[in-house]
């Protein structure tokens, strides 16, 4: 998979580690022992870890564990990270995921992150420009979007754009999102 190489001195907090490990309950010893592998050790939520180590943890957990699980992982990130407040929209909700993804993150340089734009009033595209695995950000991109559909909606539906994508080599992957 290539993603955009991330400025060396960008950390990932502990809040967002740990909310990675709580989504992986069923397979968390093997997860913690991957991180360990790549220097995240001990883990600690008051804490603060090289992107690279993280990126790295990510990769191997990928690849050993699945991408199924990366996805979840995705999916269940909303639960445990502390998103802003209040959200009262599906496409407010999409706009939370970049300011809850830039809280979780510090240091200088550009760490991408998830750009929403409106394609009408039932759709709207997410470009993901930061160096998570795709799998994870259409789970963070699927449960936001479930958790604050609209009550006239009965479904949403995520499309991931292939033309251009992060594992073959581009430098962001797309969403559609509908509902």
């Amino acid at each position: 998979m290539t993603t955009p190489a991330p400025p060396a001195p960008i950390e990932v907090s502990g809040h967002a580690i740990m909310a990675c490990l709580a989504a992986m309950r069923i397979v968390q010893d093997k997860a913690v022992r991957l991180m360990a592998g790549h220097g995240i050790t001990p883990i600690d939520r008051e804490a603060w870890y090289p992107l690279s180590s993280v990126l790295a943890s990510l990769q191997s957990i990928l690849v050993q564990i699945g991408p199924n699980t990366m996805k979840g992982v995705g999916r269940h990130l909303p639960d445990h990270v502390p998103f802003p407040s209040p959200i009262g929209s599906i496409e407010a909700a999409m706009r939370a995921i970049d300011i809850a993804y830039r809280a979780s993150h510090r240091g200088p340089g550009d760490i991408g992150g998830y750009h929403y734009t409106s394609q009408g009033s039932r759709e709207g595209r997410m470009v993901c420009d930061n160096p998570y695995p795709c799998q994870m950000d259409e789970g963070v991109i699927e449960a936001m979007a479930e958790r604050f559909r609209p009550k006239d909606s009965f479904f949403v539906h995520i499309v991931h754009e292939q033309r251009q994508c992060r594992e073959r080599g581009g430098t962001s992957c797309t969403y559609v999102v509908r509902w």
